[in-house]
């Protein structure tokens, strides 16, 4: 087996790991958002802490950075690790009470993988030009979105609460790799993402106190569901990544990483017994094209995760 296959497979396994991810989230959802979220994102930090230590050791014995330089380059992991942890905070916990109000987790895994598709719109904002072919995945993305999140009721079509919280999470995720992409250049991967997780475990864990009345039995309860996506589909996700990204083709690797909204159907549907219906299905094959094309026809930046 060919180097770059073993890559590709690291990152489909990523994929996987990020997908099955939205299920855990799901069965943790009996938990207030906020508890679930600050306890697996912190636990998510701590896992990375063996990989950033490490990293560490490397760039130590390269000997490439002079004592102020290396000064300026621990500064700008912490500010970039807690401006990055700031707005996973947002963008994690507003997925998370998506989950919490009933999106299943098939559905989340699509609607949140419309970030990518918000990403160059939000790019306006900077001054970056639009191609035409990204208005029109935004407009089949919309379409998508319809079809998959637009349910009959007594009074007509209705957007779901937890749907709604879930397209506002995939916009913070937009956010959150433009931000990644403004300090990413200037930090360290792997210490950038461990102190954006234990940032975002903090903020959440704070918010828990003031919002919420978590109990120790009730968290015990969801041990399982916590430890799996702070350290299987955080930590050792967030690993596979790296090493995968390292040598793997940009628009592959991302190509490969999509797989993850279809994962979290299959993983849904094989786990939690969810079911979709023919339009839904539809809306997720749409959602997927719209998400697809801007990829196979332009070369992405390497980013982190997004979603998980």
């Amino acid at each position: 087996m060919s180097k770059k296959m073993q890559y590709n497979i690291l990152l489909f396994l990523t994929a996987m790991i990020w997908g099955s991810g939205f299920v855990a989230q799901k069965a943790g959802a009996t938990l207030e958002p906020f508890t679930y979220n600050g306890i697996r994102m912190f636990i998510g930090g701590l896992a990375l802490l063996p990989l950033a230590f490490w990293s560490s050791k490397q760039t130590a014995g390269s000997e490439l950075l002079s004592e102020g330089a290396s000064r300026h380059f621990n500064a700008s992991n912490l500010v970039g690790g807690i401006c990055c942890g700031i707005v996973l905070c947002i963008a994690s916990n507003l997925q998370q009470f998506g989950l919490y109000f009933e999106t299943d987790a098939g559905k989340a895994g699509f609607i949140t993988s419309l970030y990518i598709v918000f990403v160059p719109l939000l790019g306006i904002f900077l001054k970056k030009k639009v191609r035409p072919v990204v208005w029109v995945c935004v407009l089949l993305a919309a379409f998508g979105f319809y079809l998959l999140t637009m349910s009959q009721s007594a009074s007509g079509l209705s957007l779901q609460k937890g749907d709604f919280f879930i397209l506002l999470c995939s916009f913070a995720f937009a956010c959150h790799i433009m931000v990644i992409d403004h300090f990413s250049p200037k930090c360290d991967g792997i210490k950038l993402s461990c102190i954006q997780f234990l940032t975002t475990g903090v903020t959440s864990m704070l918010l828990m106190l003031i919002f919420e009345n978590p109990s120790i039995s009730s968290i015990l309860e969801c041990r399982n569901s916590i430890l799996y996506s702070g350290i299987v589909s955080a930590g050792l996700g967030y690993t596979l990544q790296i090493m995968g990204q390292k040598h793997a083709e940009p628009t592959v690797a991302t190509l490969l990483m999509s797989l993850e909204a279809v994962f979290a159907v299959i993983f849904g549907i094989l786990l939690m017994g969810e079911r979709i219906t023919k339009t839904e299905g539809v809306g997720c094959a749409i959602i997927f094209i719209a998400v697809l094309i801007p990829q196979l026809l332009d070369k992405p930046k390497e980013t982190s995760q997004a979603s998980s």
